[in-house]
């Protein structure tokens, strides 16, 4: 049978909108589109970058409690709400997924809130970061 979990990581807006944080479908791992707020102190620092390393500390968070990391990452889906930023988040999003290489999007929507600089919603699966990977690259 099988197993489906629904992590939670208590911020109100899951109860709210009715939705998990991270949801587990055997070993696939679906992460919510996440922000940068702090889940301690409730902030989002005013900084994309600050509010960028805040993004993956969450998601590295929800990952780890379902026994995966960011190195079990497939795809990642980027949402920066203003284009000049790009550049900034792009560089730090490439140091922490250096070597896993996931599938990506990269769009400038606008966010729920302009006090959201940047969001990331990622998929992964369980230890795909122990599984044989071969790289093709059509050119050079």
């Amino acid at each position: 049978m099988t197993k489906i979990i629904k992590l939670k990581t208590g911020s109100p807006f899951e109860d709210q909108a009715s939705y998990s944080r991270l949801v587990v479908v055997d070993n696939w791992i679906y992460v919510s589109n996440t922000a940068g707020r702090n889940p301690q102190t409730k902030l989002i620092p005013e900084d994309i970058l600050e509010q960028t390393h805040q993004v993956f500390a969450n998601i590295e968070s929800a990952l780890k409690a379902v026994d995966a990391s960011l190195a079990d990452v497939v795809c990642s889906r980027v949402f920066i709400q203003d284009p000049k930023d790009v550049p900034a988040v792009m560089g730090l999003i490439g140091e922490k997924f250096r070597g896993v290489d996931p599938a990506s999007t990269v769009t400038c929507p606008p966010l729920g809130s302009t006090v959201y600089k940047v969001e990331l919603e990622v998929t992964a699966y369980r230890n795909a970061s122990k599984a044989q990977v071969e790289v093709i690259r059509l050119s050079q």
